[in-house]
């Protein structure tokens, strides 16, 4: 697999070209960004179960994501049952599975190197703020190791960025998958920073305008509901910069949104 080398704006275009791509079919993919939402409720309300599912689960959601986005820029109808077809290809979804479980358990690594040298701090954060009744010690005591967990997800979360499609789609194995994606991203960099803090932004914005009509005088609760399908939106967008993002990187020789239709019955 050869990776791109694109220029540091291509994180805005992945953006922008989400979002034509979201407009495309956009009740199909805002449902399927509500389903995220809904799995990411879940794991919130069932620690530490929950997020360890989840986090198992990316690999999947990341693939049937593209797999639906290959689908809408190729102009056909998102329909219940071509969801979960990429999974039905022989060994995706063991494949997906293994890679999940990898994932989950690098995560985990990363958190008790993160947290467990600095375990004496926490607990003596956490004594100072229960006695004095303010957060700031605890707050203070979780900045290092949550700088150094930050650091280790980012190369974690390169090395899983393209995998699952890479290993679905082009049936490259799992450590080449792993040093291709963490290849691709590093080369890219840039675009990624861009491409990160233009989502850093969108959401910051909705926080804002929300922020905004709470101080023109509507009740929190009223603007708290206004901005969930809102967020669904956006977050439906941010899932569609994805495809994107995978094309052009590694498949950057063919006109956006291209597909050969021989690849319907592997999508």
């Amino acid at each position: 697999m050869q990776a791109a080398f694109l220029p540091a704006t291509a994180g805005w275009h992945w953006a922008r070209d989400g979002f034509r791509l979201f407009m495309r079919q956009p009740l199909a993919l805002f449902t399927w960004a509500l389903a995220v939402s809904l799995l990411v409720l879940f794991a919130t309300l069932t620690p530490p179960v929950g997020p360890l599912i989840f986090i198992a689960l990316m690999p999947m959601v990341t693939l049937m994501t593209l797999s639906a986005c290959k689908h809408v820029a190729a102009d056909r109808t998102m329909l219940p049952s071509m969801w979960v077809k990429p999974l039905q290809k022989p060994g995706v979804a063991r494949k997906m599975v293994a890679l999940g479980v990898l994932y989950g358990a690098l995560c985990l690594t990363a958190g008790l190197l993160s947290f467990l040298p600095f375990s004496s701090d926490l607990a003596e954060g956490v004594r100072a703020a229960a006695v004095t009744d303010d957060l700031t010690p605890f707050l203070e005591a979780m900045r290092g190791p949550l700088l150094i967990f930050a650091t280790l997800y980012i190369v974690i979360a390169a090395l899983f960025w393209h995998a699952p499609v890479l290993i679905a789609w082009h049936g490259v194995r799992l450590a080449q998958a792993l040093f291709f994606s963490g290849i691709a991203c590093w080369r890219n960099k840039w675009a990624f920073l861009v491409y990160g803090l233009t989502w850093a932004a969108v959401f910051l914005g909705i926080d804002f305008c929300g922020s905004m009509l709470v101080a023109v005088g509507l009740p929190v609760q009223v603007v708290s509901t206004l901005q969930i399908p809102v967020n669904i939106a956006a977050g439906g967008v941010l899932y569609s910069s994805f495809y994107p993002a995978y094309t052009s990187v590694f498949e950057s020789h063919e006109p956006a949104f291209e597909l050969n239709d021989s690849d319907h019955p592997q999508a």
